[in-house]
């Protein structure tokens, strides 16, 4: 037998909504570096008569896809927007982490930024003013009208029950206790 939580009525799990990461487009520009790297230094590898220069023709495109392959590649994998029923979580970072968490319950205005090449994909920005100095940003995700929908009703949907409670609270009448033919 469970007995019930300190209010008697059963706690509302948190579910995943939605798991996001920017829009795969960001990779379309390192991923042709990586191809342009690998076919130059296969083409130009064993054309030098010195091996040093062989050498170094593998070394320059080594460097070249770290730095504009690997190194955007680990950014954008570093980057990821949890959305549950409860909150909103930022990661961000791979080495050294951040973590930023919203809860729907504290309401906030959201707006979607979209240029031209967002909107013929179909990705945005989502800002969220929470009122701070800086509004948060999701960068550049993928469906980013239905993102600021469902963050609308569940921010609706967080917000309500709060509000149901308190007026409640405020429109029960006062706790009297009445003896007998006495107040």
């Amino acid at each position: 037998m469970t007995s019930p939580g300190p209010t008697g009525a059963a706690q509302e799990a948190e579910h995943l909504v939605a798991s996001l990461r920017s829009h795969g487009r960001a990779l379309f520009w390192p991923s042709l570096v990586l191809i342009g790297g690998v076919g130059g230094m296969a083409y130009l590898y064993g054309r030098f008569a010195e091996s040093w220069q062989n050498l170094t023709v593998l070394i320059a495109g080594a460097l070249v896809i770290f730095l504009l392959w690997f190194l955007p590649l680990l950014n954008w994998l570093g980057r990821r927007y949890t959305i549950t029923t409860r909150r909103i979580v930022l990661r961000r970072g791979f080495f050294v982490r951040v973590r930023q968490e919203l809860l729907h319950s504290r309401g906030y205005d959201i707006t979607v930024r979209k240029n031209a090449l967002q909107s013929m994909f179909g990705s945005g920005d989502v800002r969220i003013n929470t009122g701070l100095d800086h509004p948060v940003v999701l960068k550049d995700v993928p469906n980013a009208d239905l993102v600021q929908g469902a963050l609308h009703d569940l921010m609706e949907r967080s917000i309500n029950p709060i509000a149901a409670r308190r007026q409640a609270a405020a429109s029960s009448p006062p706790d009297e206790t009445i003896v007998w033919g006495e107040r």
